[in-house]
């Protein structure tokens, strides 16, 4: 294992380069440049954008402006942002915790949620509750995230029951600790909620369809043949197999931390790294846009990777030779 580990981090290196170098050069072939709109602001002069093109080698070639960038990255320096004049290192340390807290928060949920609900319709196959579950995950498949987003929202500020946007209330540093997580999950409740409800509605579907596949196999026969407790029977011999395939998904999750829950920051007004990346892309500031690049193709090789060695823990089948 740990030689399969090293060779997948070096197979990573020059994918996760020629991803970087990929985002630069289409930043760079979009008309325009973040300096365009300094040029238009008469209190900023020429001789100051210049000074900015020179000190980051903006005013070289294609090629050595992504070479300049690398070797700063060797020496983890992300570039600058020139549009909210700090270093990107900085920014995407200060929302990456934010980010960080919500796309947890909407993956316990949806594991939580979904596994036992899966579980629950595959032993009542054909059942009401089965039809039931069927059709709400049909609905919360079909239903736009933004659009239940605003509905929330809408219902919240109606009854006055939870926070309208935002990660903390005004009155946020006057609370103590317990104030402070509490102000904080309840602020979680309507962006956690609409990330969840398409992943819980897909998943369970998932864990259906695989718990029916393995409750038809020999082995499954055998242990109910030997009087073995149903709950056995599902939870210690079916389960096991038929969560092997969700370990994968759960490995593409990890690569959806830093732009799946894009949209919803911006409705919800969470400070996070999808509102900041469509910030970043909209003004070109193009060390922002490739550090964040960057960071979402090391979450999805990581994921992958994590999803391999907990595949390789869960079913002792499998083997990285």
């Amino acid at each position: 294992m740990p030689r399969y580990i090293l060779k997948r981090i070096l197979v990573a290196i020059p994918l996760l380069l020629a991803m970087s170098f990929l985002t630069f050069v289409l930043m760079q072939m979009t008309p325009g440049n973040f300096f365009d709109s300094l040029k238009l602001d008469p209190q900023i002069s020429l001789e100051t954008i210049a000074r900015y093109e020179q000190l980051y080698q903006l005013d070289k070639p294609l090629f050595q402006q992504y070479l300049h960038w690398v070797k700063n990255l060797l020496k983890f320096e992300f570039g600058y942002s020139f549009f909210y004049n700090v270093p990107v290192g900085r920014l995407i340390a200060a929302r990456a915790w934010n980010t960080f807290i919500l796309s947890l928060a909407s993956l316990i949920l949806t594991w939580l949620v979904a596994i036992p609900l899966g579980i629950w319709a595959a032993v009542r196959r054909n059942s009401f509750v089965d039809r039931f579950l069927s059709l709400c995950s049909f609905a919360g498949l079909s239903l736009p995230s933004f659009f239940l987003a605003i509905i929330l929202l809408y219902i919240a500020s109606r009854w006055n029951l939870l926070p309208l946007g935002g990660m903390r209330s005004a009155y946020y540093d006057d609370l103590t600790w317990a104030g402070r997580i509490t102000d904080l999950l309840r602020h979680l409740v309507i962006p956690t909620v609409v990330i969840s409800l398409s992943s819980i509605a897909a998943l369970q579907r998932i864990m259906r369809g695989n718990m029916l596949d393995v409750l038809r196999q020999q082995y499954i026969l055998t242990a109910r043949a030997k009087g073995l407790p149903e709950h056995r029977v599902i939870y210690r011999h079916a389960l096991r197999n038929a969560v092997n395939p969700l370990i994968t998904l759960f490995g593409y999750e990890l690569s959806g931390l830093l732009g799946g829950a894009a949209l919803i920051e911006i409705i919800c007004n969470w400070p996070g790294l999808g509102s900041l990346m469509l910030t970043a892309v909209r003004a070109k500031d193009v060390y922002l846009v490739m550090s964040s690049m960057l960071m979402g193709g090391v979450l999805l090789l990581l994921g992958n990777l994590i999803a391999d060695i907990l595949l390789a823990w869960s079913d002792p089948r499998i083997r990285y030779d």
